[in-house]
């Protein structure tokens, strides 16, 4: 038996912290960094926890597409 779970993957470099990706996630996995900025001095998104379902509702949001959603099998 097995449970499906989600990975994303953030390219924090080009993230701009706009924070869509944190609404439109259901699980509210994701959220902005706190006190760290990229080269270009923006927060960007950070994955903070394993709810991540693998929805991928982030990346579909993200409008300079940051963001890989990957599923993966965790076998129980």
């Amino acid at each position: 038996m097995s449970k499906i779970r989600g990975a994303v993957v953030i390219d924090r470099e080009r993230c701009k912290g706009c924070n869509l990706c944190v609404v439109a996630c259901p699980t509210k996995t994701l959220s902005l960094s706190q006190g760290e900025v990229n080269h270009k001095g923006y927060t960007f998104c950070v994955d903070t926890g394993d709810a991540c379902i693998g929805c991928a509702s982030c990346a579909l949001v993200c409008p300079d597409g940051c963001i890989s959603v990957y599923k993966t099998k965790e076998w129980l």
